[in-house]
């Protein structure tokens, strides 16, 4: 019997641009449907200096699928990313082209294993209300107890978390706050929402009520600045703002002025608007946390975790290898797998 691969399988070009560190079986798995490309070390140049040769993109958020870089990309027919998100990605211009997208966008069974992200918002939202930063500089100065003219941090228990969105993120946050003793509010109008200890609110008494609000819904045109001038103003004084979803669901100029008159006593972030910016540095939202201490930023860390992207990485190379092995109808195949780490 033959056992050889199908012409059209090994004949595909195959650009990998993620980094494979810790789970390089994806290489081999990869290796076994096409010509695969491997760099470990790339940027948005080098992958638009290479994409015109390839059949396949394989990569993550790092790198911005753009119509500039598809308009070199003659030849691509998949693009692959091991991310739950893609407006990293012009998805208008893969549908025109009738480029095949793969992400874990809707791959709710395996994304309710990964909690790396909701452990993330709760890491920021405690070094935000405990003031984390200011007390790892007085300890590194041997100084002991709290500043005697600073406002004294709070903790949890009875304090009000607002969360807006309820999906699978949503839902790790308020079993979090639950567990701190938090009052847990809950906005978000497409989903049924019965569960003990959780009140569902509208975004206005939701705002109006919070002591901390934390983001986790996807970016489209509704939720773009959600978080403006005129719904920050409508928040208690005091308030912290936590978002590990998307930059964008945030006005970056509304949240520098609210932060900066203390209405808004802190923010912890592991995302920003336009994250692809080669001029990243010199944007007043890093200018500004490099001199303050309210404003705590990660760098788009959430899903950074052994699990997760170990888990991410291997999951859309088998989605990848059934589809070039059976088409779309092979896509399937790869649900349903999970993973001993």
């Amino acid at each position: 019997m033959d056992m050889s691969l199908p012409k059209h399988v090994t004949s595909s070009r195959i650009l990998v641009a993620v980094d494979l560190a810790t789970c390089m079986d994806v290489l081999d798995l990869l290796r076994q449907v096409g010509d695969v490309h491997y760099v470990a070390d790339f940027d948005q140049q080098l992958v638009e200096s290479l994409i015109p040769d390839v059949d396949v993109y394989f990569g993550h958020t790092d790198v911005c699928v753009s119509q500039q870089l598809l308009d070199k990309a003659k030849r691509l027919r998949v693009v692959c990313t091991c991310s739950t998100g893609t407006d990293h990605i012009d998805l208008e211009a893969l549908q025109s082209r009738k480029i095949h997208l793969i992400s874990l966008t809707k791959e709710y069974e395996l994304l309710d294993t990964f909690t790396s992200t909701a452990e993330l918002a709760w890491l920021l939202l405690l070094a935000c209300r405990r003031k984390l930063p200011q007390l790892f500089d007085r300890a590194k100065e041997g100084q002991i107890g709290l500043e005697d003219d600073q406002p004294l941090p709070h903790q949890l228990s009875r304090q009000v978390l607002g969360i807006v969105g309820y999906g699978r993120l949503g839902k790790m946050v308020a079993e979090y706050g639950r567990s701190f003793r938090m009052r847990v509010l809950v906005c978000d109008p497409y989903q049924q929402i019965d569960a003990p200890g959780i009140e569902h609110v509208d975004l206005d008494a939701l705002v109006r009520t919070s002591d901390v609000i934390s983001l986790h819904v996807h970016l489209n045109d509704e939720t773009h600045h959600m978080i403006n001038r005129q719904v920050l103003s409508h928040t208690k004084p005091g308030v912290t703002i936590i978002n590990v979803s998307r930059g964008d669901l945030v006005c970056e100029d509304a949240l520098l002025e609210f932060l900066e008159s203390g209405h808004v006593v802190a923010a912890g972030l592991d995302v920003v608007h336009n994250e692809w910016d080669s001029n990243l540095r010199r944007r007043p939202l890093l200018e500004y946390a490099r001199t303050h201490d309210n404003l705590i930023l990660t760098p788009h860390v959430g899903g950074g975790s052994f699990e997760s992207i170990v888990g991410a990485r291997r999951f859309i190379a088998r989605k990848l290898s059934a589809f070039l092995t059976h088409g779309a109808d092979g896509l399937s195949c790869s649900n349903g797998v999970r993973d001993d780490f």
